[in-house]
């Protein structure tokens, strides 16, 4: 997969150009998870065929629903998609993404989880691979989950 790396610029660099506007674009909350192994290693789960971004390798998770919590959304959605149960104190705050695609913007924090019941299953993934951080800048990944990656690396003390 190729990636088109957008040039970026300085927040300085910003400040010198004319106020940008904001395009209205529907929000869409979702909340991902990073099961973390003994040995550092962080569960990726690759996207379907017949789903949007197939093929590509993403921290499980998925959209919140009315009224939830970003906690109660992962212990829902991990136990949907992997088959392993948790509980909401099981989760750990650890990163953010905020990405604008074409049609939507994304809102996706990330939470490490250490403890689980059960062993991972594919229940809605085409695979699931035990990789550490450094090893998935090599993956293709949903572009809203790749500044996900270095924020892993700083909470494991590895970035």
């Amino acid at each position: 997969m190729v990636r088109f790396v957008k040039k970026s610029i300085s927040c300085e660099e910003a400040l010198d150009l004319p106020r940008p506007t904001c395009a209205p674009k529907r929000t869409v909350f979702v909340v991902a998870a990073a099961l973390i192994d003994a040995d550092g290693r962080v569960l990726m789960a690759q996207r379907p065929e017949g789903k949007a971004m197939a093929g590509l390798w993403e921290f499980p998770g998925g959209k919140m629903e009315q009224g939830e919590t970003p906690e109660f959304a992962l212990m829902r959605e991990i136990e949907e998609e992997l088959g392993v149960e948790t509980r909401p104190c099981c989760y750990t705050p650890i990163g953010m993404a905020s990405h604008g695609y074409d049609d939507f913007h994304l809102i996706m924090p990330l939470y490490a989880c250490r403890v689980w019941r059960g062993e991972p299953q594919m229940h809605e993934h085409a695979g699931l691979k035990w990789a550490f951080p450094h090893e998935m800048y090599a993956m293709p990944m949903p572009e809203a989950d790749l500044p996900l990656i270095p924020q892993l690396e700083t909470y494991l003390g590895r970035g």
